[in-house]
């Protein structure tokens, strides 16, 4: 009841569904460059300063913490841009700063898998994960999932929510449409 409620003022919110169809001409992720977000671990080295070369995680609220600079964001940069930015703050106080961001740890591509699957939760995915691939993290459906109500719910760059609804069986048997990519923060109820 409460993931129908749910649903219902989700797509209430958002404004429209979109078909799965028009959503498969996007990339999947791991198709692009990696941009960073919050639990991943880069390391910021600057040439001949070593008190300013330091190791950090991207906060949960997408911050980093660099020494000399003090906060700044991180998420949703890649390395080359961080790299840039920090170069660039880092040529206020040093001249010629050779800087290099380099991503030790990936963490922050997770997709949340709610409803009618038999472990609901959130999932660390990796290149090119479908929605078949989140859902046998997740267990699998119940008995009681319909198969023909899986929604996607996903928030573009600009902050637009929406709802894309597919069908299960078309993802098994490669119906219609190709498989379907999860991007990092889905959300995939299953009603």
């Amino acid at each position: 009841m409460r993931l129908t409620a749910l649903f219902i003022i989700t797509a209430l919110t958002t404004g429209f569904l979109t078909s799965a169809a028009a959503q498969q001409q996007r990339a999947a992720y791991g198709d692009s460059e990696f941009r960073l977000g919050p639990d991943d671990v880069i390391e910021v080295s600057v040439y001949q300063e070593k008190d300013l070369s330091t190791v950090v995680p991207v906060r949960p609220d997408g911050k980093i913490s660099i020494p000399l600079i003090g906060e700044m964001p991180a998420s949703g940069k890649t390395a080359t841009e961080l790299q840039k930015e920090i170069t660039q703050r880092y040529s206020r106080f040093i001249a010629e700063p050779a800087v290099t961001v380099v991503v030790k740890e990936v963490n922050s591509p997770k997709v949340s898998v709610l409803g009618e699957v038999k472990n609901p939760g959130i999932y660390k995915i990796r290149d090119r994960a479908t929605l078949l691939d989140v859902l046998a993290m997740a267990g699998g459906t119940t008995e009681y999932a319909k198969k023909d109500q899986i929604f996607v719910i996903r928030v573009d760059a600009k902050g637009t929510q929406q709802t894309i609804q597919l069908k299960l069986d078309d993802q098994y048997k490669g119906k219609k449409v190709g498989p379907f990519f999860v991007l990092p923060y889905d959300q995939v109820l299953v009603r």
